[in-house]
């Protein structure tokens, strides 16, 4: 068995105490971030609900269907405005294919949430996938449409300051 040299092993110490202090400050970032975001989707959905709303305080739609049919939340943590429009973007996507896209089903979503709610959202679509993510403060849907599910979420990842 090779033994690491005196100066490799400095290195390699060097290297991992950079790492260290590298995740350190991004965890701190990401914390900042979380509080942040958190309070900025709720504003925005709090806006999205009163335009949503007519006169009296109903809903505008009148159809008296129920928004959600077809729909399953498997889990959540996002606003239920946000959650809404998740619903509705993935239905009119899916609507509007003839055949079934996963991308471009994924594509959609992570748009409209980019244009509407900010950077980094990030969407999978299919059938069987598995999946370890770490989110935003009410920044994570994972939902079910018949037998297609969804994930989508937002991560806060800022540029290190050197």
């Amino acid at each position: 068995m090779r033994e690491a040299k005196p100066q490799q092993t400095a290195t390699m110490e060097g290297a991992s105490a950079e790492l260290e202090s590298r995740s350190q400050y991004l965890s701190s970032l990401i914390q900042r971030a979380k509080v942040k975001a958190g309070e900025d989707d709720r504003q925005k959905a709090k806006q999205q609900e009163e335009q949503e709303k007519g006169p009296g305080g109903r809903n505008r739609r009148d159809n008296g269907s129920e928004e959600t049919h077809g729909v399953r939340v498997r889990a959540s943590d996002m606003p239920l405005a946000l959650q809404k429009r998740a619903f509705q973007c993935a239905r009119e996507a899916l609507a509007s294919m003839p055949k079934l896209d996963n991308k471009q089903l994924a594509l959609a979503l992570k748009k409209e949430f980019d244009s509407s709610f900010g950077p980094a959202w990030h969407c999978i679509v299919g059938r069987s996938f598995g999946s370890y993510v770490t989110h935003t403060l009410g920044g994570f849907l994972y939902f079910s449409i018949d037998k297609i599910y969804i994930l989508l979420f937002r991560t806060a990842v800022k540029p290190l300051g050197h």
